[in-house]
């Protein structure tokens, strides 16, 4: 019988988003323009090409991003049941595994400091001056 409820609520949720739908593009307004096809709606006019160079250092730092905030995603909930895991399993049990987690991600921070994945390219400018500031 709880699985009717759960059927219905799965109904509603599909069928509220596609009425939606529909009755926008019913209702729309429908003003055909070239410029509505353009890349840019803004009335500027395109230059340049499509494909950019980005720096790497934009999908490293994201990439870094990712790896800790998955480290405080798992440490939240073990933080939660810390004290019953040590009632449960010995504070050995409970607190090694984390540590090791930890660990296995600090070694990686401290790859990618000394890597030099977290310091940002530097202006030219910048670069002249701590030169001149280490000789």
């Amino acid at each position: 019988m709880s699985w009717i409820a759960v059927g219905a609520l799965a109904l509603v949720a599909i069928g509220i988003p596609l009425v939606m739908m529909a009755a926008s593009w019913l209702l729309r307004p429908s003003v055909p323009e070239d410029s509505k096809r353009a890349t840019y709606e803004s009335g500027e006019v395109p230059t340049g090409g499509t494909r950019i160079r980005f720096n790497i250092q934009y999908y490293m730092v994201a990439l870094l991003f990712v790896v800790f905030d998955v480290e405080t995603v798992l440490l939240f909930p073990w933080a939660v049941v810390y004290t019953d895991a040590i009632e449960l399993v010995g504070l050995a049990h409970a607190l090694v595994p984390m540590l090791v987690f930890v660990g296995i991600l600090v070694v990686g921070l401290a790859w990618a400091w000394r890597s030099g994945v977290v310091e940002w390219a530097r202006s030219p400018r910048v670069q002249e001056r701590t030169k001149r500031i280490e000789q």
